[in-house]
């Protein structure tokens, strides 16, 4: 039983990106979630942060390489410049794989530990990459909601591009885990999403969203068929709106805001936005 706790808002995606190992970009991914072609079975190489300096692109992270390939795509995506968007970076867990190596350095040889690992281990390590790297200085923010990041990240985001007036970058990742970690936090593979989202249409114009928060616990789940596209990553949850978007059709989607609260999102297509926000 869905029973609402704000009224309807509305905002417009005007830009997009997807990458996971299999589906290494919205283009290929698209016709994928449809079910118009299959996966493929050779995974994708993790990619590079082309505008990151040479050295700092050595150092970055597999948490900084997803999320500045999407956040870069879903711009070029949108036709907008990344310097001149705000942003909201979502992640589950963080950098796993940083915090296990700092973990056991510390108990073993902690005089070893890197300094420059050590940057790269805090939550808004990827934000602070992308805001150096297309030179913004719009205000950004990092957050982390356990297995809610997806749905409280695209609240964030739809909330301050709607108080602001301005498109807002929404980007949402995470990575494999490893080590004990791994047992208490599980996640596995990379997935990161991008989508640009404004207060008003454009001639860009993806889909329209009418949005607000609800009482519920029924989260919308991927189709079976992608599960194992995305499977055990602790972003999944970002794949029921990508595979609505693929198909096109209008639907409403449920994503996670906590144990009892749901951010409804209703999606249309049909494409006669100019003007109006009804």
């Amino acid at each position: 039983m869905i029973e609402a706790c704000t009224t309807s808002h509305t905002a417009f995606l005007q830009g997009l990106a997807l990458w996971a190992p299999r589906i290494p970009g919205w283009s290929v991914a698209a016709p994928i979630l449809r079910g118009d072609r299959e996966a493929p079975l050779e995974v994708a190489p993790r990619p590079a942060p082309g505008m990151l300096a040479p050295n700092e692109r050595r150092r970055a992270p597999d948490t900084v390489s997803i999320a500045l390939e999407v956040a870069a795509r879903a711009c070029e995506s949108a036709g907008v410049m990344p310097g001149e968007l705000a942003s909201v970076f979502a992640t589950t867990h963080g950098d796993l794989a940083i915090n296990h190596y700092m973990s056991e350095t510390l108990v073993g040889t902690p005089t070893l530990l890197s300094p420059t690992r050590f940057h790269n281990s805090v939550l808004n390590a990827a934000a602070g990459y992308w805001t150096i790297g297309c030179g913004c200085r719009e205000s950004y923010t990092a957050l982390s909601a356990n297995i809610d990041s997806f749905g409280e990240g695209m609240l964030e985001a739809l909330v301050q591009s709607e108080a602001s007036g301005k498109p807002t970058l929404f980007v949402a990742y995470d990575i494999e885990a490893c080590g004990p970690l791994a047992a208490m936090q599980p996640s596995r593979g990379i997935v990161g999403a991008g989508l640009v989202l404004t207060p008003e249409p454009g001639p860009a114009t993806i889909a329209r969203i009418r949005w607000r928060t609800v009482r519920g616990t029924e989260r919308t789940l991927p189709q079976a068929r992608n599960e194992e596209l995305v499977f055990g990553n602790a972003m999944a949850a970002c794949l029921p709106f990508f595979e609505a978007i693929a198909i096109a059709r209008t639907r409403t989607l449920y994503a996670g805001l906590g144990p009892t609260c749901l951010l409804e999102l209703a999606l249309d297509f049909e494409r006669r936005y100019e003007g109006s926000r009804s």
